[in-house]
């Protein structure tokens, strides 16, 4: 089977080219994105009639916190973020005109032309892992990682696949 656009393609795109955008920017360094799910609740029903069969709706739907980690750097931007929520600084409020944050995640063919990008909407940090597990005898990279609750991610319609040479 061949796909669409690109005739010549008989491979899926690979996931580690891609980009994290907030506020207009790049996001430096981030390594792993979890992937974006939603679910539906089943709500089921009978009908004053039916003898044994239930009828199913789809009911509300939720969309399962997204994970970004990067390696450890003197960049702050996902600790800015997260102090949005939960501020140490004076009386620990909230940023209520802030806090919340669309992101893009755009994805890259191996050429580095966009090929896919994706908009999730409502963001803010439930979680944010600063100081990673250290380990005096090992040899891997320092990371950090935030959790964002999200409501809602779309598939931005505007980005499509160009020929491939």
């Amino acid at each position: 089977m061949e796909f669409t656009v690109n005739s010549t393609r008989i491979d899926p795109y690979r996931n580690f080219k891609f980009r994290v955008v907030w506020d207009g920017q790049v996001v430096a360094g981030v390594s792993k994105v979890s992937g974006l799910k939603a679910s539906r609740e089943v709500v089921s029903h009978r009908h004053g009639g039916d003898l044994s069969t239930k009828r199913h709706t789809p009911g509300v739907t939720s969309f399962e916190p997204i994970t970004l980690e990067r390696g450890l750097s003197h960049d702050h931007a996902f600790e800015d973020w997260a102090n949005l929520v939960y501020s140490t600084e004076g009386d620990g409020g909230v940023s209520l005109a802030n806090f919340r944050k669309d992101i893009t995640i755009d994805l890259y063919n191996l050429q580095g032309v966009k090929v896919l990008s994706w908009q999730v909407f409502r963001c803010w940090v439930s979680e944010m892992t600063a100081v990673p597990e250290l380990d005096a005898n090992g040899n891997a990279v320092a990371f950090e990682s935030i959790v964002l609750q999200n409501e809602g991610f779309m598939r931005d319609s505007a980005v499509v696949e160009e020929l491939e040479f």
